[in-house]
């Protein structure tokens, strides 16, 4: 039997009671860290559920910030420098990766606090963790503030790709299994990922098949 919920019993929620549900509702999502430095050399490292595919001519990959105050770090790095790494999360290192959320001070490295390795790879003017199977190097190109809830959007290029040889397909297709990536729900809750299927290009006129 499904149970029915109405947007002002939503409203009537406990805060988080209303933060847990609301965001359980979009359904799983990719889940990655963001490293950042500023112009001081303060590496910061912070994890994300809000990160999106924009487009593929450019390169583009969109993440939605919270609304601040409190201050965030990895938004003031990322206007400050222009570029920041979005780096996957696998299951070694979930634990740590999830520690990041909490609120340090702007002078305590995540990095430090987690044990993650951060490393500097093709002159590339912000930190990567080396934990991670997958990396993007990411370049700032627009912020977007959204004021009906007070978040601002980033946008940026893609400028640089690191993962393991054998996941990536002739066709382009990158397989993120292979590469351990997680996904999450909710604000806390991390899964491993099962693959069900891939299929071939829907077209009006043609039956979908399975790809190999």
């Amino acid at each position: 039997m499904q149970k029915y919920i109405s947007s002002s019993e939503i409203m009537n929620m406990k805060k988080q009671e209303r933060v847990h549900f609301i965001n359980s509702l979009g359904g799983f999502k990719s889940v990655s860290l963001l490293g950042t430095t500023n112009n001081n050399g303060q590496t910061n490292l912070a994890i994300f559920s809000s990160i999106f595919h924009i487009g593929a001519n450019p390169p583009l990959i969109a993440v939605v910030f919270r609304p601040s105050p409190p201050e965030r770090d990895t938004l003031r790095n990322i206007l400050e420098t222009g570029f920041y790494t979005i780096n996957h999360i696998n299951e070694n290192i979930y634990k740590q990766a999830h520690q990041t959320s909490a609120r340090y001070d702007s002078d305590i490295s995540e990095f430090d606090i987690t044990g993650l390795q951060s490393e500097y790879k093709n002159n590339f003017k912000a930190p990567f963790v080396k934990e991670s199977n997958i990396q993007l190097g990411v370049e700032f190109k627009e912020k977007i503030e959204i004021t009906i809830n007070n978040t601002i959007m980033i946008i940026g290029e893609i400028k640089e790709v690191y993962f393991p040889q054998n996941c990536l397909n002739e066709d382009g297709f990158l397989d993120l299994e292979k590469a351990n990536t997680i996904t999450c729900s909710g604000l806390d809750s991390y899964h491993k990922t099962t693959k069900l299927d891939r299929l071939s290009y829907a077209k009006p006129d043609e039956i979908i098949t399975s790809i190999i």
